[in-house]
């Protein structure tokens, strides 16, 4: 059962255009585990480092689109890669990316990348952001560029976390926000989009062709006053894999989408990741904790894959063990905490009663934790066959109208609606 649902959650992925620059193949990756532990220590070692950064309250995420890094880019020589952002609130609004040169989580097996793996340095040759209209089909205008400490480029070294300039843009209502760089390096951080909005690479500036595997920032950060800033930490369910593409409908965005734009959501779901990802204190989580509120949402891949360097998919108790570990990181950080049970996905035998297993052990350890327990599983089966994933195995634009409608009546008093 294990290889069909790898199978099926890989089958999705589509090959990067050339000029995306060379991605990561198996032949390059270190599946050694000692390197892999040492490297998750060196991690938790360099979150630490920036705890206290502002910025992340001041400028809280404009887009429900996640960024965060889960591929990366082998080689890019002045590639520029471009793409198209949704935002919450448009108008005249302060920007401010953020952007760190970490591997946040797991991949398929490990390969080509996984949580903690060796990083690049890479060069910003430019950065600059522009107003995209309403659709891709339109001409992209009010080009303005994106400085680092008052320059155009910046050397950025293995492992680090930085912020741009501050620079003011003016957005209409119902446009999208693009952003476009060029760079060069080796081993660079990337996100797997998934077909979830638009992007795109380019060897010359000027043609552009499809690119999966894309550098990006992972805070697209604009200045404004919340209600509060909602946060949503997960796997490909939580990024809104398979859902229509530029829809912006699974769960997560629709909630943002209810919420409107006096929150801010900031989706840091990642395709293939795993609870012991997140639980290595890594930048993932680290930004995560800015959040006043964090949704907290894995499962899936724990129970079919495990932690990097394992033998198999994880046990109940073991899954239970990371997300304590997480839940108890955010509530050090003064965050309310939303944990999310494991979607059904049509498991049979051990693999369901694994899944069955944790959905029952999470509600003891929200309580014990002083955490919410959100029964989502039970938004996307019916109640007479709850392992089958009624709506597919990542959720369409149709559970989550369901799942969203459901989250935000159940907590309206957490989040002040």
């Amino acid at each position: 059962m294990k290889k069909q649902i790898s199978a099926i959650l890989a089958a999705f992925v589509m090959l990067s255009a050339a000029s995306c620059g060379s991605s990561d193949d198996s032949s390059s990756v270190s599946t050694d585990e000692n390197s892999s532990q040492e490297e998750i220590v060196e991690i938790e070692q360099v979150a630490a480092t920036h705890k206290s950064d502002t910025d992340f309250s001041e400028y809280p995420s404009n887009t429900v689109v996640s960024t965060g890094n889960n591929a990366r880019v082998n080689k890019a020589e002045s590639i520029t890669y471009r793409a198209y952002f949704p935002v919450e609130s448009y108008g005249e609004l302060e920007y401010k990316f953020y952007f760190s040169n970490e591997i946040d989580s797991t991949y398929n097996t490990g390969m080509p990348v996984h949580v903690g793996a060796e990083t690049g340095e890479y060069t910003i040759e430019s950065a600059r952001i522009a107003d995209g209209g309403t659709s891709t089909d339109d001409e992209i205008t009010s080009y303005t560029e994106v400085t680092f400490d008052g320059e155009g480029t910046r050397e950025v070294s293995s492992g680090e976390q930085f912020w741009s300039d501050a620079v003011s843009f003016s957005l209409e209502e119902g446009h999208y926000l693009v952003w476009e760089w060029t760079i060069t390096g080796t081993m660079i951080p990337a996100t797997n989009m998934s077909d979830l909005t638009s992007t795109t690479s380019s060897e010359d500036g000027e043609t552009f062709n499809y690119c999966n595997e894309i550098p990006l920032p992972q805070l697209i950060g604009a200045k404004r006053d919340v209600t509060l800033n909602v946060a949503a930490i997960g796997d490909s369910i939580t990024q809104g894999c398979m859902t229509d593409f530029m829809a912006y409908e699974s769960w997560a965005m629709q909630i943002s989408q209810k919420l409107g734009s006096d929150y801010s959501f900031w989706n840091c779901g990642l395709g293939w990741a795993r609870a012991s990802d997140a639980a290595t204190d890594g930048d993932w989580l680290e930004r995560a904790s800015s959040a006043d509120v964090v949704i907290v949402a894995f499962g899936t891949n724990d129970i079919s894959s495990g932690e990097y360097g394992g033998d198999g998919g994880n046990t109940a108790e073991e899954i239970d063990a990371y997300l304590r570990t997480i839940v108890e990181r955010l509530n050090e950080s003064g965050c309310s905490v939303v944990v999310f049970n494991s979607p059904p996905q049509d498991y049979e035998g051990d693999t369901e009663d694994v899944r069955t297993e944790l959905n029952e052990t999470l509600k003891d350890t929200c309580n014990e934790l002083g955490a919410y327990y959100f029964d989502f599983a039970s938004y996307l089966c019916d109640e007479d066959t709850p392992a089958a994933a009624k709506y597919g195995g990542h959720p369409n634009g149709e559970a989550g109208g369901i799942v969203s409608d459901a989250f935000v009546e159940e907590f309206a008093t957490l989040l002040g609606i």
